[in-house]
């Protein structure tokens, strides 16, 4: 449950939440806790950034793929342990490191790309529906 909290900021930051929160068509109260949520989580997993995208802002590595696509990787991929991570390191052209750091990412919060796992299978059910009705349309009686 959420409790009341109160900060003393500077009059230039609060212009600047004002704004942007009316720019993401959401509320300075919901603005702030997200960007504390994601300014803890970079601090605690250096080499994490949140970027934008049609579906929100989702975790991913620096100058790399989204966590969640990594995470799908490392489920897809054979072996156990550190075998495990250099294969999908290998297969994806990151480094070792930037899989453990996506794991970590994952072990602290295994809803967040749990979710996003589930929306990009959903999204390509939806496709994969798409093409069959199409070729249904499309091929000889």
């Amino acid at each position: 449950m959420p409790r009341p909290t109160s900060f003393r900021l500077p009059e230039d930051l609060l212009e600047r939440l004002d704004q942007e929160a009316d720019a993401s068509g959401t509320s300075v109260t919901s603005l702030v806790a997200s960007l504390l949520d994601e300014g803890i989580n970079t601090r605690r997993f250096p080499g994490v950034v949140y970027r934008n995208g049609p579906t929100g802002r989702r975790a991913g590595l620096v100058a790399g793929p989204d966590i969640w696509e990594v995470i799908r990787s490392v489920r897809a991929a054979g072996g156990r342990g550190d075998k495990r991570l250099r294969a999908v390191a290998e297969s994806t052209g990151l480094a070792l490191s930037q899989v453990r750091l996506a794991v970590d990412f994952y072990a602290a919060h295994p809803d967040e790309i749990d979710r996003r796992i589930e929306a990009d299978e959903r999204a390509a059910d939806r496709i994969r529906e798409l093409i069959d009705r199409r070729e249904h349309l499309l091929s000889p009686p």
